[in-house]
């Protein structure tokens, strides 16, 4: 998970701010198991831990947050939540649950620890395989991850990693290659995660490694944000098309596959969707915002999606910076649009313990809504919805099991988007974000979105109340009013 950016306009009144739906929810206001995934989700740096074991080479997070002043409480995913090594606990973990299906990511240098320009991993294959296995054992289907983030350094050092079109082929190629040693039992292939943040975070802001800015926006060592982070967007726009293209031409029909990309963006679902970018980026960049020639666009056209996956943690207001006075905000890049939290002095919902993140439940009916219409209703699975508790090193495990803000967070973000598949909307899964305490990139360990506490000195899970809530949801309970005491779980359910 990485912070997210405004996702919808909203007019709302004062009263609906302060508000919550308290309708009853249960599993029957979805489709049924056989139609709907249910799931938690992950990412390979954020939990596998296990950096230099495996043979596995080194990433660009490896290299990054090694680096004095990258992360906010100077730690790095070294060991993370040892996923590497406990990874058949945690399967028992989901199975615990009920869920159906599980996200997660490949590590790129796992599998190729150079990039194409060395040899195919066996410990990392093995690796894999033994997780897919183990959740297929479990009745559990892999909804898998190619890019969350995390790409060999080595890329980086050759080449400059995603500001050159040499990316494309790498990425073609550990593409190809998950698709031939993993396709014949994963299903689902997500090509990318957020691609969008990761051009601002990486090229605009400088937060993510390479760490690259320029000002107003930061100062870095290195790096344009007026241009850098739309070459980087262009190269992923094609390294997704390219995986797509040889998935259909080689794979899919013979394992009987799905395959799509997780973003919540104009800025990508255009282009890949509809052919070109968004006319309002056209004219506010010009010339900055690269074209894509007459063969490329036919690329883009012959691999449309099969799903969306669409990451949905927060709302904001938005205020037009065209036509009216704004005070603009880095935070919100060339938008000419400034994000804001509050409107006459209330804010928009409540605030979680991630920075800039609000509980704001009826924003998830209105994107998926919003998506629905642009993008002719295209099959879409909600790959990451998560509660943040904000955590410091004086806490324990008792701090955060109680976590009855996580339960209507989730409660109030399922029920909205219950009402969007009622009204039409082609939802097929939803994961939560996330099954485990985790690095959370650059804020490091200090937000906790699990559904699992993690003791990161002994790496002990304990189940938090949202997991109990959570598998008694999934059971077919129904939950009939907002929780107010954690320790009356038990009165909230009924058969």
């Amino acid at each position: 998970m990485a912070r997210e950016a405004p996702l919808w306009l909203l007019l709302l009144s004062s009263a609906h701010l302060l508000l919550r739906c308290a309708s009853a929810l249960d599993r029957g206001q979805f489709p049924p198991p056989t139609s709907f995934l249910f799931g938690t989700s992950t990412s390979a740096y954020q939990i596998e831990g296990g950096y230099l074991e495996g043979k596995k080479g080194l990433s660009n997070w490896d290299v990054y947050t090694h680096k004095e002043g990258t992360i906010e409480d100077g730690s790095n995913g070294d060991i993370a939540a040892d996923h590497y090594h406990r990874y058949m606990e945690d399967i028992e973990l989901m199975h615990s649950l009920g869920v159906n299906s599980y996200r997660f990511s490949i590590a790129w240098t796992r599998i190729l620890p150079r990039g194409r320009f060395g040899h195919i991993n066996p410990d990392g294959v093995a690796f894999y395989n033994a997780i897919i296995n183990a959740l297929l054992q479990k009745g559990i289907q892999p909804f898998v991850t190619i890019f969350h983030y995390d790409i060999p350094h080595e890329l980086e050092e050759r080449y400059g990693g995603w500001l050159s079109p040499e990316i494309q082929k790498d990425f073609g190629y550990f593409a190809k290659v998950c698709f031939k040693l993993f396709g014949d039992r994963v299903k689902f292939w997500v090509t990318m995660n957020q691609p969008n943040l990761l051009a601002k975070f990486a090229y605009m802001d400088g937060w993510f490694p390479p760490g690259h800015c320029s000002k107003p926006f930061g100062n870095c060592a290195f790096g344009n944000s007026s241009i850098e982070p739309y070459i980087v967007g262009h190269n992923m726009i094609l390294s997704h098309a390219n995986a797509v293209s040889i998935y259909r031409n080689n794979y899919q029909e013979t394992q009987g596959g799905y395959i799509g990309i997780a973003v919540g963006a104009r800025w990508f679902l255009d282009p890949i969707i509809l052919g070109d970018y968004p006319a309002e980026m056209r004219k506010i960049l010009g010339p900055t915002l690269p074209e894509f020639t007459s063969k490329q666009k036919k690329k883009l056209h012959a691999t449309k999606l099969d799903f969306i996956g669409l990451n949905h943690y927060s709302t904001w207001y938005l205020k037009d910076c065209i036509f009216s006075p704004c005070e603009m905000d880095p935070m919100d890049g060339d938008a000419r649009a400034l994000s804001l939290a509050e409107r006459d002095g209330v804010l928009i919902g409540k605030q979680t313990g991630a920075p800039f993140f609000y509980d704001v439940p009826h924003g998830m009916e209105k994107v998926v809504m919003y998506y629905k219409q642009r993008y002719n209703n295209t099959a879409t699975y909600i790959t990451e919805n998560g509660y943040a508790q904000a955590s410091n090193s004086s806490m324990t495990a008792k701090d955060f099991t109680g976590d009855t803000e996580r339960i209507n967070y989730i409660s109030g973000y399922l029920t909205y988007l219950a009402s969007a598949i009622r009204k039409g909307a082609d939802v097929r899964g939803y994961f939560v974000w996330s099954l485990l305490d985790d690095f959370e990139w650059t804020s490091g360990y200090k937000d906790r979105f699990g559904l699992y506490h993690v003791d990161f000195k002994t790496q002990k899970r304990t189940p938090k109340l949202s997991a109990e809530w959570f598998r008694q949801f999934l059971k077919g309970s129904l939950l009939t009013r907002e929780l107010q005491n954690g320790s009356q779980l038990q009165l909230y359910y009924t058969s």
